[in-house]
């Protein structure tokens, strides 16, 4: 029988399983250096006996309460459970459009509404095949008839990128438009320091417009026209697609 979640219930049963073997057995490890008053071995010590009943009450690891110091010691034991998650509903090539009328697709966007650090996408492993050998203007053109907008690769890595904490915003010019990846919050002189320290350094402003606002306008122009064009200060928190410009000096 079909049940996605109590396939999900039972793969996350087996990695708690293994990560609770490897906390033990680091555990174990570990326990002569910290007799003999190692500090780093006392200190990793102590956040694997946080990690330890967490998982051994069949909970990921990644639900342990953890200050951000052991959270850092943490990250170091590379445990299966305290990654976060993206689920990828491989529905048929007819079911691609109306995916959000899947009975299945739905139990799994609901299962990660109630868990943590979990994303739920949609793709078609047909028609990412039958992608591959198409142009650009082919493949749009053949989703356009399946009747959606993009491919499921495109929506996997929007989910990948916000479930890490990342955006995205651009830098365009005469000779070429770049990509430049951010962390969800960063200010525009953290995001000017992607590109060169120094954009950080002598941060003064930084000119602004939304993706979305540019290409239904036009250009700069049109958008500096209806108000949309704006100057940001060091104290803007970039957010995810904008056109930015940066003046600095140093």
């Amino acid at each position: 029988s079909v049940d996605p979640v109590r396939d999900i219930e039972i793969i996350n049963t087996e990695l708690v399983i293994a990560d609770l073997e490897s906390v033990k057995k680091k555990r174990a490890g570990l326990a002569k250096d910290a007799k003999r008053g190692d500090k780093d071995a006392i200190a990793q010590d102590a956040v694997l006996a946080k990690l330890e009943p967490v998982l051994d009450a069949g909970k990921p690891a990644l639900t342990a309460e953890l200050t951000p110091e052991e959270k850092v010691v943490s990250k170091g034991f590379c445990l299966l459970t305290d990654k976060p998650t993206i689920f990828a509903c491989n529905v048929k090539e007819g079911d691609l459009a109306t995916a959000d009328q899947n009975p299945y697709v739905k139990q799994v966007r609901d299962y990660v509404k109630t868990h943590l650090a979990c994303e739920a996408t949609v793709i078609s492993a047909q028609i990412e095949s039958d992608l591959i050998d198409l142009s650009d203007e082919e493949a749009k053109d053949f989703l356009k008839e399946l009747g959606v907008a993009e491919s499921g690769v495109g929506g996997l890595i929007r989910a990948t990128y916000h479930l890490l904490g990342l955006r995205t915003y651009f830098t365009a010019g005469e000779k070429e438009v770049r990509a430049w990846t951010i962390h969800a919050g960063d200010t525009a002189p953290q995001a000017a320091g992607v590109i060169h320290s120094d954009f950080e350094r002598g941060f003064i402003k930084a000119e602004t417009v939304a993706y979305d606002d540019l290409t239904k306008l036009g250009s700069v122009a049109a958008a500096r026209d209806k108000g949309l064009y704006r100057m940001e200060g060091k104290e803007y928190v970039v957010k995810d697609g904008d056109v930015m410009l940066f003046k600095f000096n140093v």
